[in-house]
This record gives C-alpha cells, sequence and structure tokens, in this order.
C-alpha cells in the first residue's frame, strides 16, 4: 500500500524468509543512493528522526552508498554525514559506494576522469567550484581538474570517505552498497562486489544466508522481497528519495519526494 502526504510517501509491508521472520535487534533505518540531493536528504533524516522518538528507541542509521555525483549538492552531502557522525540521537554507519570509490580513484590517477565525468562527477566538481573544461579528452586537461580539485576537496571529506567500510552485518541482516555474489561464498567476497555487482545478485533467488540490504541499481518500485530489500529509488530521475525501517521482524519503507 502506498499514500502520499505532504511530499511523503510511505509503503510498508512485512515479509519472512523460508517460514521465519527475519529479526533484527537494533531498530535500524537504511538510506538508498542519495546523489548530491541534499535536501531531500535532510528532509528523509528528519523524518526518520522523528519516527524513532515516536517509537521511543535509540535507531542505528546506516547509509549505504552513493552519496555524490548527478545532483547539485554533493559538498553539502558529505559536510551532513560528517555531522551525523557526530549525532547523539543515533548510532551511525555511513558505507562506501562506486561513486565515492570512483572519486578516489579520480584523485589517485586522473585517467579516469572522463569515466568519472560521464557517472556524474561534473556535479560533485561544481559543488567544490571546480569547472569542468569543455573538452576534456586530453590527460593533461585532466591533470589540472585533478589537482584543482585536490586543492578544493575538503581534507575531512577526504578521510571520511577513505574510511568507509564497504559491508556491516548485524543479526539476520547484511548491508552493502549494491549486492552479494550468488555463486561465490560470502567470505571470499570484497569491496569489488560489494560496491559493483548487479545482474547475478538480483537474478537470484537468495544470494547468501542474510537478508541483503543494498542499492545501487534503481527501481521503481523498489525492492521489497523476502531475501533482498533495494532502496535506490532513483532519487536523479525521479526525485524520491527511500529508507527502510527494520524493527524486530517488521519493515516499513519510507520515502520523501521532491
Amino acid at each position: 500500500m502506498r499514500s502520499k502526504v505532504c511530499g511523503l510517501l510511505v509503503c510498508s509491508a512485512i515479509h519472512y524468509m523460508e517460514g521465519m521472520a527475519s529479526h533484527i535487534a537494533q531498530l535500524t533505518y537504511a538510506i538508498g543512493d542519495i546523489h548530491g540531493y541534499d535536501d531531500l536528504f535532510a528532509r528523509l533524516v528528519e523524518r526518520i528522526r522523528n519516527d524513532a522518538e515516536m517509537i521511543g528507541e535509540r535507531p542505528r542509521l546506516i547509509l549505504l552508498g552513493d552519496y555524490i555525483d548527478r545532483g547539485p549538492a554533493s559538498r553539502q552531502v558529505l559536510d551532513r554525514i560528517l555531522r551525523l557522525q557526530k549525532a547523539p540521537w543515533c548510532d551511525f554507519i555511513a558505507l562506501k559506494g562506486n561513486h565515492e570509490e570512483a572519486l578516489l580513484r579520480f584523485l589517485a590517477n586522473p585517467v579516469s576522469g572522463e569515466t568519472w565525468r560521464i557517472w556524474g562527477g561534473a556535479a560533485t566538481l561544481e559543488s567544490y567550484g571546480v569547472a569542468m573544461p569543455f573538452l576534456a579528452n586530453d590527460i593533461d586537461i585532466w591533470c589540472d581538474v585533478r589537482d584543482d580539485f585536490a586543492r578544493a576537496f575538503d581534507p575531512a571529506h577526504l578521510d571520511l570517505l577513505r574510511a568507509m567500510p564497504v559491508s556491516f552485518q548485524t543479526d539476520d541482516y547484511l548491508f552493502v552498497h549494491a549486492g552479494v555474489d550468488p555463486d561465490v561464498p560470502l567470505e571470499d567476497q570484497g569491496p569489488e562486489t560489494f560496491m559493483y555487482i548487479r545482474g547475478r545478485f538480483q537474478l537470484a533467488e537468495q544470494a547468501c544466508q542474510y537478508v541483503v540490504v543494498h542499492g545501487h541499481t534503481p527501481e521503481d518500485p523498489v525492492t521489497d522481497l523476502a531475501w533482498r530489500i533495494g532502496v535506490d529509488s532513483g532519487v536523479y530521475k525521479i526525485g524520491v528519495l527511500t529508507a527502510v525501517r527494520l524493527r524486530k521482524d517488521e519493515r516499513k519503507l519510507l520515502q520523501v519526494e521532491a
């Protein structure tokens, strides 16, 4: 069921896995790909905070990666994440997505600049006051852009991205940016899979022993299956940002829209 009240979309469902309800001990909220839409991010965080206060439990807030690129306010999103790290009202975890990895790769080697631009990196550069050249097919140009960006990039933001984990597991749930490989033992998987996988993961009947909560692949409506919850609602396409609330054996999807 889906309803809309004052720009807030709420969709809720309860699922069961192999006849047993998946369980989580701490009230937990996981937010999908933000992609530089700080206004929606701020509204959804406030909605989550109010929701947790109404329930009367201390929440865990998990961000699933892809905070930057495409949208207009990547810098502001990272600033907000830094503030959330110090927020007294929640326990906080921010996972690394492939777009954060692309930014770090560009800083290390500007030859990847054109790929990052195609992924939406120009919007991130602009949010830090770095102009994209009209013609950027020359490595010397990309070296100049990288150097300008390195000077403009907040050192606290760099430390934040470098320190981000790529997965978090608790109780019956596994949180990653993209998914897991159903054909490889979970203990043999790592950042490349957790930040990039799509097809094999999404087509699997069940990818691992946990309920996987992820973003990375935009879906409308978002996926709410017994064994995986995909909360990337394609904010840069349709202006909707999604979170899932996990409480004991229940789940509820929360959305805000532009």
